[in-house]
């Protein structure tokens, strides 16, 4: 059952588009990261199911990858294709149904998406299509916001007085999504976690400031490059620390269709 409408999706990339991808967030590149540890990406066909702001797609094609982006959201389709030509990079956008991918059986190594999963009640329909279009062997990233998080608590109010913007959305533990994907037939190899930086905060007045009142704060401010470094390399660290992941505020996990 979809829980967010077309609608939805097409208010919050034409808002995108206006304000330019310049000044939008991208997730920090953690999903690159983790698709980029499996391997190398040349001669591999990846598909992202959600096409946001297509600059995952754009960095993954500039790694060699062939990739081919699906979204129901045209302003998202758009913003795909004008950041792969900016980048001087070749992704396929299709318009298409994540419940019902437009793609043959086994069309893919690797399948992908961040800010998706949660939009569903029933994110099995969403990952059964992910099972079915991934080769044997094949490659699923699922990034999604982690439940123990105070982003949680506001969020949820937002939706209880009829105010955020997706309509609907939900969370998982570091378990209930290792559990979520296993039970569509995937093996689990591992859960990742990221903290935010800059902060939800920061991102949230910039945003006001930028929308109400024209004024542009700097999207990562660094005061102290020593400290971001120091810092940088203690998330590094921490992020190899399950219990660490009940403290990020997105979570995901890769995993992987078996060969038999």
């Amino acid at each position: 059952m979809r829980v967010s409408t077309r609608g939805h999706w097409q208010g919050f990339w034409e808002q995108a588009r206006a304000l330019s991808l310049d000044d939008v967030y991208d997730n920090d590149g953690r999903i690159v990261r983790e698709i980029l540890a499996l391997g190398p990406a040349t001669g591999k066909r990846l598909l992202e199911v959600g096409a946001g702001s297509g600059r995952d797609a754009v960095a993954l094609a500039r790694a060699g990858a062939d990739v081919v982006t699906v979204d129901y959201a045209v302003g998202s389709l758009g913003l795909t294709a004008a950041a792969a030509a900016r980048a001087g990079a070749e992704v396929e956008p299709v318009g298409g149904d994540a419940l019902a991918l437009p793609f043959a059986d086994a069309s893919f190594d690797v399948v992908f998406h961040q800010g998706l999963m949660e939009h569903f009640r029933d994110p099995g329909v969403l990952l059964a299509e992910n099972f079915r279009v991934l080769r044997p062997g094949g490659w699923l990233v699922v990034d999604v916001p982690q439940r123990w998080h105070y982003y949680t608590a506001a969020k949820q109010v937002l939706i209880a007085t009829g105010r955020w913007f997706a309509g609907w959305e939900t969370q998982f533990s570091v378990r209930e999504l290792e559990r979520t994907v296993a039970a569509q037939g995937f093996t689990v190899v591992r859960a990742y976690g990221d903290w935010l930086v800059p902060g939800l905060w920061y991102r949230g007045l910039r945003k006001v400031l930028l929308t109400r009142c024209g004024v542009r704060l700097p999207m990562r401010p660094d005061p102290a490059p020593p400290l971001s470094r120091l810092a940088a390399r203690v998330r590094a660290r921490l992020r190899a620390r399950r219990w660490a992941l009940y403290t990020t505020l997105t979570i995901g996990v890769v995993a992987r269709r078996p060969t038999a």
